[in-house]
């Protein structure tokens, strides 16, 4: 929705497309859309490791981590010299 009405990729666009592609078996496609996909979900089963064995400070740091390579992500994406990041339409 985002795209459509700035022109512009949040960080979230392409994951449902790449989990599509994920539940093909198409890693390769599946990175395409959404790279930060691969980055996020194991450092979020660090985070929830952490959480569960309630070591608080590390799991905050861990957040507040994930949440700038996240806004950082959502900004390169949209640069015209890191084009490679925005989600592609090869499906």
């Amino acid at each position: 929705m985002l795209h459509e009405i700035t022109g512009l990729y949040c960080p979230g666009c392409g994951v449902t497309r790449a989990v599509g592609a994920l539940l093909e078996l198409d890693v390769e496609q599946a990175c395409r859309y959404n790279p930060l996909l691969f980055i996020l979900l194991p450092l979020y089963a660090v985070y929830a490791a952490l959480a569960s064995r309630q070591l608080q400070r590390s799991s905050r740091i861990l957040m507040l981590t994930m949440l700038i390579l996240t806004i950082a992500f959502g900004v390169l994406r949209n640069v015209p010299a890191m084009a490679w990041l925005a989600p592609t339409d090869i499906w």
